[in-house]
């Protein structure tokens, strides 16, 4: 009869024990696929070295929404020629700004066309409240897209709004940011 128990409970260890591996090491690597950048754009080098600010390139609606990715019409003032030694910047030029062709950027933190967010109602927030810090980085870190819903694992979660307004006093009525 002690033979038997062994029997079930060894089964049932292992089982758990492949489950918990699979779940918290595998299911991530099966739900999320891993993309770069199209161009490896140095944020170093425009905010660091030519003391642009975040607004520069990404711009805002009247309403405080978000307009989307820089363009091509944000760049060519400086890099309708290639100006440096940087390959990524020629291939820019070559492959973007000679063919009239739109970068197709990934955006971090698009959020569900259900969701409001007005960027100017959070003015007081420095950008690395919510996003990557990516003015210190060189290299744009690497784009996690969930392969199911097809946003990136960065953006923001409801939660984490909802902790922020909690504790700025903040309203967390569902309509303030679900339309």
């Amino acid at each position: 009869m002690a033979k038997c128990k062994s029997c079930v409970v060894l089964p049932f260890l292992v089982g758990l024990v492949a489950s918990i591996v699979l779940g918290w090491w595998g299911f991530p690597k099966v739900l999320y696929s891993q993309k770069t950048q199209p161009i490896r754009f140095d944020h170093v080098v425009h905010v660091e070295d030519q003391a642009m600010a975040c607004e520069d390139c990404h711009a805002f609606r009247d309403d405080g929404s978000y307009a989307g990715m820089p363009t091509n019409a944000n760049c060519v003032g400086c890099h309708e020629d290639v100006q440096g030694e940087d390959p990524d910047e020629a291939r820019y030029v070559a492959e973007y700004v000679q063919q009239e062709k739109e970068v197709e950027w990934l955006g971090y933190q698009k959020q569900p066309d259900n969701v409001y967010f007005s960027h100017i109602a959070h003015k007081e927030l420095d950008c690395t409240s919510c996003h990557p810090d990516v003015a210190n980085m060189s290299t744009p870190p690497v784009y996690y897209e969930n392969r199911l819903s097809g946003y990136s694992k960065d953006t923001m979660k409801m939660w984490q709004c909802e902790e922020c307004h909690a504790q700025s006093g903040a309203s967390n009525a569902c309509f303030v940011c679900h339309k």
